[in-house]
């Protein structure tokens, strides 16, 4: 049974940090690229980064802007988001997405961020 785990949100004042992580099993990690997406309330959900299977290239969001990175550990078959400068409009739920060209792709459950002072 495949499952995506992510876990790392929570409440955050502006400026702060956070690392999101997204636990992968029930299929072969390193042959996915394993992104993360964001839904804030009302809007349509985003790409916020992505990686790769052997985590060459990664690729962000315009809104970015150097304020995040992507990494994963194929050992350990996790995904990372670390979150730094974090802005009221970076509040969303955030979901981590595995995706490989001719099979089934896979969304976590989400997990909450919110920036708020």
């Amino acid at each position: 049974q495949v499952q995506l785990v992510e876990s790392g949100g929570g409440l955050v004042q502006p400026g702060g940090s956070l690392r999101l992580s997204c636990a992968a099993s029930g299929f072969i990690f390193s042959m996915y690229a394993m992104s993360w997406y964001r839904q804030a309330p009302g809007k349509e959900r985003e790409l916020v980064a992505g990686i790769t299977g052997a985590g060459g290239r990664t690729n962000y969001g315009d809104f970015v802007k150097g304020r995040f990175t992507i990494s994963r550990d194929n050992a350990k078959n996790t995904v990372y988001l670390q979150m730094n400068s974090l802005k009221p409009e970076d509040t969303a739920v955030y979901y981590c997405y595995a995706d490989r060209s001719g099979y089934r792709n896979w969304w976590g459950q989400g997990t909450q961020v919110t920036v708020s002072s």
